[in-house]
């Protein structure tokens, strides 16, 4: 299977870094350690709110350029920041996404996590066509306007809205997840350092958890695709 940007993407946005993670043997009953992830994130918080960090800053001014309000569509490590400010933590989901989120608050970058049992064919981070369905949590189908910024498969399913704001229920890990994609994306200036140490921090966590090695690749423009050894849905290997 394949994981790429669409070069309108890179067009658009030549300074993201996105970092890509493929991991098999996934459970749900690990323990995961997230306490050094969550004392960061209190120490980066210190005096500051979370739309004042650099990482968060940059996604603010790309959904900007994309045309969505800031405060009305916020990418997924602003409102993970935002809610562990205000409550000290956060809720216990499963393993992965948990530890996932974890490393999102302490590198206040975006972490998408996919189920890859879910992903029919190639992922593609692109603009929408307006003909895409993306399924809610609650279970609605929605239709993202033409122009949106979404990771749409080859079915036509986007996997994500808005770019980094929403994931879809389709995809999203459960207690029968057995591999997953990870994507982290960042936009600021440090970016090029910093995302290839989350990775880097995040596969050691995994194969301390799952006894696994994560296969892992930072993309450019030059090099924009991820290749790894996922069964798209329906079995076939791509």
């Amino acid at each position: 299977m394949q994981f790429q940007h669409a070069a309108g993407i890179w067009r658009d946005f030549p300074q993201l870094v996105p970092g890509a993670l493929y991991l098999d043997g996934i459970t749900s009953t690990a323990e995961v350690r997230v306490g050094r992830f969550y004392a960061t994130a209190a120490e980066r918080l210190t005096g500051a709110t979370e739309s004042e960090l650099p990482e968060i800053q940059a996604w603010r001014r790309a959904f900007a350029q994309l045309g969505l309000k800031p405060t009305q569509y916020r990418c997924a490590s602003e409102s993970l920041l935002r809610r562990f400010r205000k409550e000290g933590s956060l809720p216990a989901l499963h393993p992965l996404v948990d530890l996932c989120n974890a490393v999102s608050l302490a590198f206040a970058v975006p972490v998408a996590v996919l189920d890859v049992a879910q992903i029919t064919g190639p992922l593609e981070v692109r603009y929408a066509t307006g003909t895409e369905t993306y399924l809610t949590f609650a279970g609605e189908v929605e239709h993202p306007a033409a122009g949106e910024v979404i990771f749409a498969d080859r079915a036509g399913q986007a996997h994500a809205r808005r770019w980094t704001n929403r994931q879809s229920g389709l995809s999203a890990v459960r207690d029968s997840t057995t591999s997953a994609l990870i994507v982290a994306e960042a936009l600021h200036d440090q970016a090029p350092g910093d995302i290839p140490g989350l990775l880097k921090t995040l596969a050691a966590e995994l194969e301390a958890t799952w006894s696994v090695t994560p296969q892992t690749a930072i993309l450019t423009a030059a090099s924009p695709v991820f290749t790894f050894a996922g069964l798209a849905q329906g079995g076939d290997v791509q």
